[in-house]
């Protein structure tokens, strides 16, 4: 994985398993920024520094260093990759953003999931082993879900996350089992790194006109598919004061 600013054209696809089937997928594109971040060569889009981490002004690497040390890995985690959406013409939201952790051999030694709903709130999801050794592209990292996203789904069960991090290509995959251990919902973000340009950014732009707005738009959209099909709706409950959860058990899959 190169240290250098990309671009990452993308496709996530989403499928709901139960209790009713209901899929998407569609294209967008990511910064790939190693942090701390340079300014964009672009005055259209924007690095949204102030709406990640600490989310008061300070760098976004301070905020995952700190992350970090909660478990001891900033000795391993020598190089921060981050996935986030650009601010486009003033606007943003990331539902999730990617802190990818490199030890100096570059190898993934934690990701950190930064989450965010709509109701403006934010919890993380720190994903790496227990004895700090590499992430390999099979391994499945779980974790407990304890933020509210979608009141389509029951703030309960857990994640699996699984990682398959290369020079060009990038994969994140994560699935949502309920309480009773279902896998209900299937996620995915794959696609290609390139280097980033001035004219990557404007061909980006052209070809992903408002990408924030359109993810923001889709979300919405989705909302009332799954009303008209009848699937119930989950009043938002009082959020939990906990902001940072931490991955368990690992498995294959």
């Amino acid at each position: 994985m190169e240290m250098t600013p990309q671009i990452f054209t993308a496709k996530v696809m989403h499928k709901r398993l139960f209790p009713k089937i209901n899929g998407f997928t569609y294209r967008v594109y990511y910064l790939a920024l190693p942090l701390p971040a340079a300014p964009l060569p672009s005055r259209i889009q924007r690095f949204p520094g102030d709406d990640l981490g600490y989310r008061d002004g300070r760098p976004p690497e301070d905020w995952a260093r700190e992350v970090l040390a909660e478990r001891g890995l900033n000795e391993v985690a020598r190089h921060i990759l981050l996935i986030t959406m650009p601010r486009v013409l003033g606007y943003v939201f990331n539902p999730v953003s990617f802190y990818l952790c490199f030890d100096e051999a570059k190898r993934l030694r934690a990701v950190i999931n930064e989450v965010h709903n709509t109701f403006g709130e934010q919890h993380s999801y720190l994903c790496a082993h227990s004895d700090q050794r590499p992430i390999a592209a099979e391994d499945w990292l779980e974790a407990e879900k304890v933020f509210h996203v979608s009141p389509f789904l029951a703030r309960s069960g857990h994640y699996r996350f699984r990682f398959d991090v290369k020079d060009e290509t990038l994969g994140i995959w994560i699935d949502y089992y309920d309480k009773e251990s279902q896998k209900q919902l299937i996620t995915a973000l794959t696609g290609r790194l390139e280097p980033l340009t001035r004219k990557a950014l404007v061909r980006s732009f052209l070809t992903h006109p408002l990408i924030t707005l359109k993810s923001t738009g889709l979300i919405h959209w989705q909302a009332i598919k799954l009303m008209k099909k009848g699937v119930r709706y989950i009043r938002k409950p009082e959020a939990l004061p906990q902001k940072l959860t931490f991955s368990r058990n690992l498995t294959k899959m």
